[in-house]
């Protein structure tokens, strides 16, 4: 693993031609829609046509989210996903060929009609887009894969702009035809290369499609809200295209008062951000550890706020000069700092965001994950017009600056955060453990996203080294899971809330109290049932010698139950390796509680094994299992 890059993804079929259709899409999408400025430049149409057209383009474009998003999530779900995309590639090649016309002649109408178009062919293309990812990549891949999505999807949008933008001032009065030409080329490009994806199978092939679009929308959208935790990632998502809306739709304005620039700096600063975002979104799977790492979102939604309050105090008034060149304003008092903070806003946004999309990928089953996506798009196509009404009315009503529209971005940005982390633990407990294991340790993990299952109960079962092992398995594996912990810690002051938080199980020796333990089982049990993950230490104690000690039959009892109700509950061993010397563990310590590390960040292993079935499991047989995996690395 240690020499996996997610850029493999590139040298293979399986992503690349699917990452290139993408990233021509979006790219085509930017050419077509700065083009239509440009021409609008070329004809010489008054200022306040261009205003009508800046109003109305984005209106027109989001449109088909609202009407078709519902329609496209069950085609998406119905068809098979490659033949999905050959057709709405083969419709771009129709839709920008009417664009041409719409360039030749000149007319408006016509190229609001396509721009409609497209608006359609990107609410068919949506479900598809990120629901095939789990089907062709690996778990452990997804969240590497969804980064370079965004990555490239973020550098496809800025070059799309600057090479549409660029047309007509290039081409002068051939302007009309090579943005014809422009636009037909990248669209029959997108559609070579999407016949070269492989077959993926539909998710839902026996869907009946409801062509109520109503109906439809409000069954689509209730399919979000079905899991907490998906419901969230899924307000996650619009809470981002909300900020970057009022962020980016600011930016021509901004880049001129503000920053006392040209046109080019605001693409400048465009650049800035997008390049953000696309380091943000590749970093998140060196951070993650290649797992869906929800511990990075609270990290992004933080460090956006922090960047976006900075970015207030850095310029809050006008700027002292006009008509700055990028590099007159590189020479210019206060712009790295500047720089840096609309580096560091994108940057923060690729940390939130692709955890994000990632677990909803993750967490939803197969045969609805094309129905949540279109979903989604229905909610974050209402974020994105409520983000252009408000920036439009707290400007013309309120008389607010463009810096005092991003402090109060800043603010509201931490206050939804606050939020969601509230109504979902998860997320801001995922954050702390994150922060605090890779404070402590460098992880290295063998085969957790491919053993532990993406839904379902199963019991996790792992030898008992340190004080720490529920909090570094808790950052290992993806699924939240329930700890069973011995109950004099768990009632540790302070520490009582974060452990009720995480939903851990107290329990205590038959011997000790025997009411407890009773209730302990009960719990474990409960969870089961409702399909959750439950991890236990049949061991019963941490080691006090660094050996793995014999399995208690607290385990068979535990699956008795569940086959008793009619549950077949998988058992997955887990193995924790060189943690045997740690702070936390009994090594060395007169006192048998905890000593000064002798390494830095000390290497650990957390690796798993495949499941076995319940009917299977033996305390003898776990405990085999699981000193196997441990081998000789205590």
């Amino acid at each position: 693993m240690s020499g996996h890059s997610q850029f493999n993804l590139l040298t293979q079929r399986r992503f690349l031609p699917y990452f290139t259709v993408q990233a021509l899409g979006a790219f085509n999408d930017n050419v077509y829609r700065q083009a239509i400025i440009g021409l609008l430049a070329y004809m010489a149409v008054s200022s306040s046509d261009m205003g009508l057209y800046a109003n109305l383009a984005p209106a027109i474009f989001i449109l088909p989210f609202f009407l078709f998003s519902a329609s496209a999530g069950q085609i998406a779900a119905r068809m098979e996903k490659q033949k999905l995309i050959v057709i709405t590639t083969s419709m771009e090649i129709a839709i920008m060929s009417l664009a041409a016309v719409g360039f030749l002649l000149q007319n408006m109408v016509v190229l609001l009609v396509a721009l409609f178009c497209t608006g359609l062919q990107s609410t068919l293309f949506g479900p598809v887009k990120y629901s095939i990812l789990p089907s062709v990549l690996k778990p452990e891949e997804l969240t590497g894969g969804n980064g370079l999505v965004e990555m490239g999807t973020s550098l496809a949008i800025l070059l799309g702009m600057v090479c549409g933008g660029l047309i007509f001032q290039l081409a002068g009065s051939h302007g009309p035809q090579v943005a014809a030409l422009a636009v037909i080329a990248m669209a029959v490009a997108g559609n070579l290369v999407a016949r070269r994806i492989p077959k993926v199978d539909a998710g839902d092939p026996a869907l009946n499609v409801d062509w109520n679009i109503v109906r439809a929308s409000r069954r689509i959208w209730a399919l979000t809200r079905q899991r907490l935790a998906v419901r969230n990632a899924v307000l996650g998502v619009s809470w981002f295209w909300f900020v970057g809306t009022v962020l980016t739709a600011q930016l021509p304005v901004y880049a001129q008062a503000n920053l006392g620039g040209t046109q080019n700096l605001y693409i400048f600063a465009l650049a800035l951000f997008s390049v953000g975002a696309g380091v943000g979104s590749m970093s998140c799977e060196k951070l993650s550890g290649r797992t869906v790492e929800i511990g990075l979102v609270p990290l992004g939604a933080f460090g956006i706020s922090a960047f976006l309050l900075d970015l207030y105090f850095a310029r809050p008034g006008q700027a002292l000069a006009a008509g700055l060149s990028v590099a007159q304003f590189f020479a210019a008092p206060g712009s790295w700092r500047i720089m840096l903070d609309l580096v560091g806003v994108g940057l923060f946004t690729g940390f939130f965001v692709v955890p994000l999309f990632a677990l909803i990928q993750s967490r939803t089953p197969k045969h609805e994950l094309a129905q949540v996506i279109a979903g989604m798009n229905i909610q974050n196509a209402m974020f994105i017009v409520l983000a252009a009404l408000i920036g439009i009315a707290v400007q013309r009503y309120l008389g607010w600056s463009i810096p005092q529209l991003f402090l109060a971005l800043a603010i509201a940005n931490t206050l939804v955060a606050l939020w969601i982390f509230t109504i979902v633990p998860e997320f801001l407990m995922r954050f702390l453990s994150w922060v605090l294991v890779r404070t402590l340790y460098r992880l290295k993990l063998h085969g957790i996203e491919k053993n532990v299952p993406d839904e379902g109960a199963a019991l996790l079962v792992c030898n008992h080294v340190s004080f720490m092992d529920a909090l570094i398995l808790s950052a290992c594996i993806p699924r939240p899971a329930r700890f069973v912990m011995y109950y004099k810690i768990f009632n540790i002051p302070v520490m009582r809330w974060m452990f009720k938080t995480a939903k851990a199980i107290p329990i205590a020796g038959a011997r000790e109290n025997p009411e407890v333990m009773r209730h302990a089982f009960d719990a474990v049990d409960a969870a089961l049932a409702e399909g959750e993950l439950v991890c236990i230490f049949p061991e019963g104690a941490l080691t006090q010698d660094g050996e793995i000690a014999p399995f208690k039959s607290g385990v068979e009892k535990i699956l008795e139950r569940a086959t008793a109700r009619g549950q077949a509950v998988p058992v997955v061993p887990l193995a924790l390796r060189n943690m045997w010397g740690s702070m936390w563990s009994k090594r060395d310590s007169r006192l048998r509680r905890m000593r000064v590390p002798r390494r830095l960040r000390a290497h650990v292993e957390v690796a798993a094994d495949v499941p076995v079935p319940g009917h299977e499991a033996s305390a003898a047989l776990l405990e085999a299992k699981v000193r196997a995996l441990r081998g000789d690395a205590a």
